[in-house]
């Protein structure tokens, strides 16, 4: 597609990110070039292939079948499969389990999804991009969207400004676009806080993923990969949901006393915990765009919901966004049209009720795995054996979390 006479672009993206990058690589090969305007630098190869980030991404399979998709995948330098999950309550006797441990890397076909920390899969898709779109800038601010008739103007510090028919943001949970579209937020404060660092134990954690539910809150040991290749089996990012002040008293112990006290609290299933990387604590709250859509605009990602870190599965829900986005936008291209406000509407139909399901979801499985009265207790772990027993039940589970079902009807179908 041509710019208009008047120099008015297609699309524009704020944000370059995960979501947003994939949104201009599916459009890219769908024959729409984006113009994607990107706060972030370039990032410096070998120095962020040198440094290992604590905090990893657990991307589903449909995730990954979409990264594969626009060619960022083969270009990620190092991840870690998982073959198994393990979910269970530490005052409690269920448990589930999906897939198997492991005593070797996975294959792809052995994997139910995979861990990768942000800043390597942002330097993969920062370079996917450099190759295949024509206008990505880089540490661009944006300071005013503004709707004008027929289309947005966006305009930047430097004193230049563009337009575009459609504008999608992507720019993060503190959306600068859905704060000038005056688009509201519902927002959710649990008065919890996560704390999250990389771990080593004495044990392999054998390409698990495994998750504890505590009175305070869940647990979460992430497989993580390593600098060190005879470590590569020991290493583990966590995340710990915990009420904000036992956050504060955690986040303050010395490593010697936070990896006593993780080799308790984790029953010694990794055996101990040797060593922590330190730690960062971030409070989590909730929040839904009460509109995804307005004529000519769009929320993806993060701008759009942010939910609760319990199933892992916010990157990946903000990544089904940019697919079914991609998919409704490219389909009514091929009829001449584009950005129609029906088009937007019906990616708003598609995908936020079942964000806004999956986010109170969370809020609720959450609050019911840390209920401490006796029906509560009894019901969980009845529900949990029942999973446990049930071969339909977990089915039904990993479709869920491999995502691939929300592509079943697009053009990203496997």
């Amino acid at each position: 597609m041509s710019q208009t006479t008047q120099n008015i672009l297609d699309v524009v993206i704020v944000g370059g990110g995960l979501v947003g990058g994939l949104t201009a690589l599916l459009l890219a090969e769908g024959g729409v070039q984006a113009t994607v305007l990107d706060a972030a630098p370039i990032l410096d190869e070998s120095k962020t292939l040198a440094v290992a980030n604590p905090r990893v991404l657990a991307l589903s399979q449909a995730t990954i079948h979409l990264l594969k998709k626009v060619n960022i995948w083969d270009k990620i330098a190092r991840q870690m499969p998982y073959t198994g999950m393990q979910v269970w309550n530490k005052n409690g006797y269920g448990e589930i389990n999906f897939g198997q441990a492991s005593t070797h890397f996975p294959t792809d076909e052995q994997s139910l999804g995979s861990m990768v920390e942000p800043s390597i899969l942002n330097l993969a898709i920062q370079q996917t991009m450099l190759e295949k779109l024509k206008d990505y800038r880089t540490q661009v601010k944006v300071t005013r969207v503004e709707q004008a008739v027929g289309y947005w103007i966006i305009q930047l510090a430097d004193g230049s400004s563009l337009k575009t028919k459609l504008v999608i943001g992507a720019d993060g949970a503190n959306s600068f676009v859905r704060e000038q579209a005056f688009i509201d937020l519902d927002i959710l404060d649990y008065k919890q806080a996560g704390l999250t660092c990389a771990i080593r134990s004495t044990q392999p954690h054998q390409y698990v993923a495994r998750q504890i539910f505590h009175p305070t809150g869940p647990l979460a040991f992430l497989p993580m990969a390593s600098l060190v290749p005879e470590q590569a089996e020991h290493w583990i990012s966590i995340v710990w949901t915990l009420p904000d002040d036992y956050a504060d008293e955690y986040a303050t112990l010395n490593d010697a006393e936070f990896c006593q006290l993780l080799t308790q609290e984790s029953h010694h299933m990794l055996g101990e915990i040797l060593e922590a990387t330190p730690r960062a604590k971030f409070p989590l709250k909730a929040r839904a765009a009460q509109r995804y859509v307005k004529e000519g605009l769009a929320l993806i990602g993060d701008a759009a919901h942010v939910i609760h870190p319990l199933a892992g599965q916010g990157v990946n829900i903000g990544c089904l966004d940019a697919a079914i986005l991609c998919d409704v936008l490219l389909h009514d291209l091929k009829r001449g049209v584009w950005a129609h406000e029906q088009t937007l509407k019906r990616y708003e139909h598609l995908r936020k009720g079942q964000n806004d399901a999956m986010m109170h979801s969370m809020s609720i499985i959450g609050w019911l795995e840390s209920a401490e009265l006796f029906p509560f207790v009894w019901a969980r772990n009845f529900g949990l054996k029942q999973v446990e027993h049930s071969a339909f039940l977990k089915e039904r589970f990993m479709m869920q979390a491999n995502g691939l079902s929300n592509l079943q009807n697009t053009r990203y179908a496997i």
